[in-house]
């Protein structure tokens, strides 16, 4: 295509009301009136273009059809007071790569930016936006009908989560990551297997630094193009809903990474993020934070949220660093911040951000879930904002997930003297509904796997291992585990290589992935263990004062009468013969899981499938079973 591209100032794709909206903070469907957008005008095709740069002296579209000269193709400012720039060039189509040219009207800045809405970018480190279309024939229409219930807060949600990058990789091809493509095939085969209702990716939306793991993004409506493009990404989507599984996205309204040609300064102002560093930039992750006080930032935000709901049919949101948004002085010293109005510390600008994206994702997309990764104590997260609360669906649970791996750290012969950090959990467990994590954050900067975590032989290793999933499995929560530890990958997690698929040869190995499967199976199977985790009748102690010989006791009851799975924890390599459970029904119970199964590499411990209770009262109840706990063992029975 020659420079000679003529340009067109006549056309636009903003109404009064669009702009009316934006000002406010309250138009939520940005990307249909910003950024590039194929379209015909007078049977002509051509590209529109539109960028919000308020504080600009002049914008125009530079790109690989014009030389990326400037004079070309500027473009035209609105009349309207909203600092929009707009223009329309006939005969530009897919595929074109472009920027915007801003020469700013504050002291001399001149730069080349990337467009802010674009839904596709070239692959790092090349930096330019790529014109594209959304369009795409979804095959999913049996999920997305269904997905009320996969969603729901009485459903058996267990999550996948993953990092695209280092799931797999292919060694006959310079041990590249696999293409949304491939993946579609390597990743639902193995969810499927594993069992897990729903996968979560961290970040895929285009970031510069492939090491940041998607965490510092540039394009907040673009999937990353270093595995495919973004019709190959609503594939994969299409392929795991296809397939009954569902997809959570990570996304991050926290912060953004301060490359020249992003968001940050972008008209020669802070347009996107505070002006003042003890609010606008973050001293942890040498980004720049976005300033949610200007509504059209808030809308902007919003508006990627809900695109990714509507246009690649995504389950869930999980915002990520939530409590860095929560307070001025999050990582901060004193002096090192700025009070809120009030002379407190909680960021109110955030806070009414997070209640209008929680309201309006609820709104348009009531079958989705938003999940807040909240590690303090903040109140009311996942309570709605007209009781005060943030709106989120569910919040991460930190402290379960802090307390119990330090218990599990520890030789079994001091468990003893740590039994509350393993109780403390339900006393909390349902102010919020809470997801039980184990993230990729547990594997990294040298925690180590989670295997490697457990303390003892290598048996007593993978034996713990089983034991944290059963008791993870029973205790009242969604769940969620990062990938390899469902099959108890040995090294800590590595974004520059692929997962220790080879391990999967070796039979201790198989039996966590097979224990995993069942733990997903019965989760699923059994309303008892999922209907009302996030409800205090689900959860009834039988014993919990058991720290001599570190043995829990509880029940797990559903919404039927009735319904109840017994779940009984040995948390020492000592077996336990005759050890008396009380139960509130008599008659046969059935074990329906022991990890102790030579099937997962134990030692064969059980009760040799069911158990008769006795009439003799016991933990106050009418009846009781004598069970044998096996070693490091966790036991799921269910009256017959």
């Amino acid at each position: 295509m020659g420079h000679a591209m003529p340009v067109r100032h006549d056309v636009t794709r903003l109404t009064d009301h669009d702009i009316y909206l934006f000002k406010q903070g309250n138009h939520f469907d940005l990307p249909d009136k910003l950024g590039s957008a194929l379209m015909t005008v007078e049977g002509t095709p051509g590209t529109h273009f539109a960028v919000w740069a308020p504080n600009a002296k002049a914008v125009s579209v530079v790109g690989d059809f014009n030389g990326w000269e400037p004079e070309h193709h500027p473009m035209a400012v609105r009349h309207d007071a909203s600092g929009i720039y707009e223009c329309f060039i006939p005969g530009l189509g897919k595929g074109a790569h472009y920027k915007y040219h801003i020469t700013s009207g504050v002291a001399d800045y001149r730069a080349d930016k990337g467009d802010p809405f674009a839904f596709y970018w070239e692959t790092s480190p090349n930096t330019a936006s790529i014109v594209w279309d959304l369009d795409h024939d979804w095959q999913d229409a049996a999920w997305m009908a269904a997905r009320k219930e996969k969603n729901g807060f009485a459903a058996p949600v267990s999550v996948y989560e993953v990092h695209l990058g280092s799931f797999r990789r292919v060694h006959q091809d310079r041990y590249r990551s696999l293409s949304y493509v491939e993946m579609a095939d390597h990743l639902t085969e193995h969810v499927l297997r594993a069992g897990f209702s729903h996968v979560e990716f961290l970040p895929i939306m285009e970031h510069p630094f492939f090491g940041s793991w998607g965490y510092q993004t540039l394009g907040y409506f673009a999937p990353t193009s270093r595995f495919g493009t973004p019709q190959d990404f609503m594939a994969l989507i299409d392929r795991l809903h296809q397939n009954g599984i569902g997809v959570v996205l990570d996304w991050v309204p926290s912060h953004f990474p301060a490359d020249g040609y992003g968001l940050s300064f972008f008209d020669g102002t802070h347009l996107f993020e505070h002006a003042d560093p003890r609010k606008g930039y973050h001293p942890d992750w040498n980004c720049y934070i976005f300033n949610t006080g200007r509504f059209e930032v808030r809308a902007f935000l919003i508006s990627s949220a809900l695109f990714w709901l509507k246009h690649y049919h995504v389950d869930a949101i999980r915002v990520d660093a939530v409590a860095s948004m929560l307070y001025l002085d999050y990582s901060r010293r004193e002096g090192e911040w700025i009070p809120n109005i009030h002379g407190g510390r909680e960021n109110l600008d955030n806070i009414e951000f997070m209640r209008r994206l929680n309201e309006m994702t609820y709104t348009r997309f009531p079958d989705t879930e938003t999940i807040a990764e909240e590690s303090t104590s903040w109140p009311m997260v996942s309570r709605p904002p007209y009781l005060g609360g943030l709106g989120f669906g569910m919040k991460w649970n930190m402290g379960w997930m802090h307390d119990t791996l330090a218990y599990f750290s520890r030789d079994p012969i001091f468990r003893k003297y740590h039994h509350g950090e393993l109780t403390f959990g339900i006393w909390y467990a349902f102010t919020e509904n809470f997801v039980l994590a184990l993230s990729h954050d547990e594997v990294v900067y040298g925690k180590g796997s989670l295997l490697s975590k457990m303390p003892g032989d290598d048996w007593r290793r993978f034996a713990n291992l089983r034991l944290l999933y059963g008791f993870m499995y029973g205790h009242p929560g969604k769940k969620l585990l990062f990938m390899g530890g469902e099959f108890g990958q040995w090294q800590e997690w590595n974004h520059d290589a692929e997962l220790q698929w080879e391990l999967l040869d070796s039979p201790p190995h198989q039996g966590i992935l097979q224990w995993v499967g069942d733990l997903n199976r019965l989760y699923r199977d059994e309303p008892a263990l999922h209907e009302r985790d996030f409800k205090a009748e689900g959860f009834e102690w039988i014993d919990y004062r058991d720290a001599e010989a570190s043995v829990l006791a509880f029940l797990r009851h559903g919404k039927t009468p009735g319904d109840m799975v017994l779940v009984v924890l040995n948390f020492t390599p000592v077996p336990r013969e005759n050890y008396r459970v009380g139960v509130p029904v008599p008659g046969l119970w059935r074990e329906l899981l022991n990890s102790d199964a030579r099937l997962y590499g134990g030692s064969g411990l059980g009760n040799a499938g069911a158990v008769m209770a006795e009439n003799i009262e016991s933990f106050e109840r009418p009846h009781s079973l004598t069970l044998t706990l096996p070693p490091l063992g966790a036991v799921f029975l269910k009256p017959a």
